[in-house]
């Protein structure tokens, strides 16, 4: 089985699930710096304009994952985990007026990992 390039852990996926209730289909987009530094960023399915510099990396508890290219070129050797802190982040991503923030750890893939990824989908846009 391909290693993920994107994961989720069991507390931001109980987040997802209320913003899902709440908001319908979702989405991810990792932010590239702006406002609220690189967060993880949850928008409505389609809130977010993507264009071709993004790509899709993964999805996270059915919820697509996108990043910026040349952020992605940064990340690529790393595995990404999507996670949630107590906390008002800065940011125009959903989850914010629960006063929890979604944060991105990451780590380093092994060699063998590594020779068996996920693949990148482009955005056409």
């Amino acid at each position: 089985m391909p290693t993920k390039r994107v994961l989720v852990s069991d507390e931001a996926k109980e987040v997802i699930d209320q913003l899902r209730e709440q908001h319908g289909p979702l989405m991810f987009h990792q932010s590239g710096g702006c406002c609220d530094g690189s967060s993880p960023m949850c928008y409505p399915d389609g809130d977010f304009k993507l264009g071709r510099s993004d790509v899709k990396i993964g999805e996270i508890h059915g919820v697509p994952f996108y990043i910026e290219r040349q952020q992605f070129e940064y990340w690529k050797h790393t595995q990404l985990t999507v996670d949630v802190k107590p906390g008002r982040g800065s940011s125009f991503s959903l989850e914010i007026p629960m006063g929890v923030r979604f944060i991105v750890d990451s780590r380093i893939y092994t060699e063998e990992e590594e020779a068996d990824l996920d693949p990148v989908e482009r955005v056409d846009a």
